[in-house]
């Protein structure tokens, strides 16, 4: 997933942002309310990490402003703030979940990951179209009876498909949601990744709409119903 992490405490943000690369994900890393907001006008983020105490505009300020704009990314406020009125707030004004500081890097990677799921419309641990499926906690991929543990960027470009099954992702498309800001992409980047997940699962994992991009198909055989 391609996160924005929205953090002033300069060595907790860096923490939890190498954290996070660690853990698959791309992350861009704000400072204030204000560039949180800028930010999401500028990258398709598919989940915000939110403080409350913020410099300009404060957390609970932000989350109001992006769900009045229409941003429905999934929010979990990361908070120092644990009284029971500042949590009612906070979920009231849209946040997803709340975890208060400090925290473990696992069940901040564990929230990610169910939050995600929620977004795409999945209830099980796995995600899948019903022949390919990858779990989020191991990045290990299965297609068919092969099954083989992915690369961190393999699996956000798998993730990042089969959190929209039957939808074709173009090559800007998969750059914005598995690179973050700063990161050098080559010009076969893509490409490169999408040929050793095949090579890795077999050639049918993915399928290619030739000019426009990839896709995963809805269900086991492509007909649109439900995963």
């Amino acid at each position: 997933m391609r996160i924005l992490l929205v953090e002033d405490d300069r060595m907790l943000g860096a923490a939890t942002q190498q954290a996070l690369r660690d853990a698959a994900h791309a992350v861009d890393w704000v400072l204030d309310g204000d560039a949180a907001l800028l930010a999401m006008r500028t990258a398709p983020y598919e989940a915000m990490l939110l403080d409350l105490g913020l410099p300009r505009r404060d957390g609970l300020g932000v989350l109001q402003a992006a769900r009045r704009s229409g941003y429905n990314l999934p929010v979990i406020i990361v908070t120092a703030r644990d009284g029971v009125d500042d949590r009612i707030r906070g979920l009231d004004l849209g946040a997803d979940d709340y975890l208060i500081k400090p925290f473990e890097t696992g069940e901040l990677l564990a929230r990610l990951r169910a939050v995600a799921r929620r977004k795409g419309g999945q209830a099980q641990a796995l995600l899948g179209n019903g022949v390919v499926t990858l779990d989020p906690a191991t990045r290990q991929a299965c297609f068919g009876e092969t099954s083989a543990r992915l690369s961190a960027r393999e699996y956000a470009l798998l993730h990042a498909l089969l959190l929209r099954p039957g939808a074709v992702l173009s090559r800007d498309d998969l750059e914005n949601l598995i690179y973050g800001w700063n990161e050098e992409v080559e010009s076969n980047a893509v490409e490169y990744l999408i040929h050793s997940i095949r090579r890795k699962l077999g050639a049918g994992a993915i399928k290619n709409v030739r000019g426009v991009g990839w896709v995963v198909d809805r269900d086991a055989d492509g007909t649109g119903g439900a995963p």
